[in-house]
């Protein structure tokens, strides 16, 4: 979690910041600017043996350049770092230089990080910054299919993307200023800002759509299976069905997401490789990638805790909770996030409460907006000692509590816009289940990490799921399925190298 936050708090050098300050103005903007700058890819539900530098030529001066090199210490704070991983630099470095030769501008010069995230995404920064996570490769089977990515963010690179979209976001927002100040009529005035929405977010999937098209030129021209990206994309959009099956999804369409939806996307990435190859030509080189990414940190940091199931476990600090089902958990740097499919968010963190002699005090300090004095109250949970209250704030109900372990206080934040008797018991069977773990319970917590392993004669993806950890028994076989591309039912010849995850 917010694990590095965390341990910050219980050193005593934390921040204070509350419910009502998580995301100011101020931060939004930071943020969208960030935003606006990542040529990002779809991410889905991590000197330096770490940083590859390829370097035919030489980074090419100029804003490019400036701005890839100012943000990218930013970039690698948000992923949580560089990944150290020796076989997984091997398998980046053994790809770029081919692609570059294949690219559109083999003068240009990159530097490609692998992030200690267990996200699935890859996106690029002008002057050449590339970035692929550590879940990204572990979703990968192939080497084709982690060059079809890298293909993807080397034509954002010199299609100069990154500056295009920033430029336009920057014109978009001066209009969308000058339409609130100056047209008095609201309905047209929306109307407009809406439209200038749409237009940009055209723009923003014809990027992607044309980043698409040059990849896979790029790919097939280095001798790479051409059919490798639509193969990922599919991967990515399974994964995502697979971390959501468990919640109520809304049926409106995301009309202004910046990235097409995934079957446009397989459809253009298969069309573009019949103009090149049929299906069969070219490396794909599955067995020396997955060996050069056995043991691959899977999943969460162990640094920052462990998400098992609907579990947050973390050994160091000795505490876990429970979310009830339904809820999907999320472990971040800055704090643990859940959410359901009827509009409720959690977030779990951590600040130093040393400076206050009661809890009380800690919550009536100032860090919530719209807290309801008359709410708080003292309580124990689990035999810790803690303090809940209540507050409303810009539609929001809140409900939130905070248990004290030595200098450190424990966070639960629920909110939602329509409170009901079911938001009122996830949050108190959530703030219940907190607890220190034993000894036992933290000595047998390990990281998990992806296992290549043979498949023997009768092997099916059904036995193979057995030795899968990490999720609940009922969804081991999906899991499976999902990580190695594979169906249910399909039988695996003898000698198919596959991946699980093991503790």
């Amino acid at each position: 979690m917010g694990a590095a936050s965390l341990r910050k708090d219980a050193e005593g050098k934390a921040e204070r910041a509350g419910a009502g300050r998580q995301m100011s103005p101020v931060r939004r903007v930071a943020t969208l600017a960030l935003c606006a700058l990542l040529a990002s890819c779809q991410s889905f539900g991590g000197g330096s043996p770490n940083v590859t530098t390829i370097a035919p030529g030489t980074l090419r001066p100029g804003l490019g350049a400036d701005i890839g090199a100012k943000e990218h210490p930013r970039v690698v704070a948000t992923y949580g770092g560089v990944y150290k991983n020796d076989g997984a630099v091997r398998a980046v470095a053994s790809v770029v230089g081919r692609l570059v030769e294949a690219s559109d501008d083999p003068s240009q010069s990159y530097r490609i990080t692998i992030l200690n995230s267990p996200a699935i995404n890859a996106f690029a920064l002008p002057g050449g910054y590339l970035y692929v996570t550590r879940g990204l490769l572990a979703l990968a089977n192939d080497t084709s299919e982690l060059a079809a990515v890298l293909a993807h963010e080397m034509a954002h690179v010199t299609s100069n993307h990154a500056i295009e979209r920033q430029q336009r976001a920057e014109a978009r927002e001066l209009a969308n200023k000058i339409l609130t100040n100056v047209v008095q009529d609201s309905e047209q005035a929306r109307q407009a800002i809406l439209s200038s929405q749409l237009s940009f977010a055209r723009f923003s999937q014809a990027q992607e759509f044309q980043a698409d098209a040059i990849g896979v030129k790029t790919l097939a021209k280095a001798g790479f299976d051409p059919y490798a990206a639509s193969r990922f994309l599919k991967s990515m959009a399974d994964f995502q069905a697979y971390q959501t099956a468990q919640q109520i999804q809304s049926s409106a369409p995301d009309f202004l997401s910046s990235h097409p939806n995934t079957p446009e996307r397989v459809d253009l990435a298969v069309r573009e490789a019949r103009q090149v190859a049929a299906p069969g030509i070219g490396e794909r080189d599955r067995n020396r990638y997955l060996s050069q990414i056995d043991g691959l940190l899977y999943g969460d940091d162990p640094l920052e805790g462990f998400v098992r199931g609907r579990s947050f476990l973390h050994k160091a600090l000795g505490i876990g909770f429970t979310v009830p089902a339904g809820y999907l958990l999320e472990n971040s740097p800055e704090a643990v996030l859940a959410s359901n499919g009827d509009g409720t968010a959690m977030r779990f963190d951590g600040a130093d409460v040393s400076s206050f002699e009661n809890l009380a005090d800690y919550m009536n300090s100032g860090w919530i907006n719209g807290l309801l004095p008359q709410s708080v109250r003292e309580t124990t949970v689990n035999g810790i000692p803690g303090v809940v209250g209540a507050a409303i704030t810009q539609g929001w109900s809140f409900r939130i509590a905070v248990l004290r372990i030595g200098k450190t206080g424990y966070r639960f934040i629920f909110a939602s816009r329509s409170p009901s008797e079911a938001f009122e018991s996830q949050y108190r069977d959530t703030l219940e289940s907190f607890r220190q773990l034993t000894p036992t319970e933290r000595a047998r917590l390990q990281s998990l990490r992806i296992k290549v392993v043979q498949a023997s004669a009768g092997d099916t993806p059904r036995k193979l799921a057995i030795g899968m950890r990490g999720v609940e028994p009922s969804r081991r076989l999906s899991f499976f399925t999902v990580l190695n591309g594979m169906e249910p039912d399909e039988p695996i010849p003898a000698g198919t190298a596959v991946k699980l995850v093991t503790d």
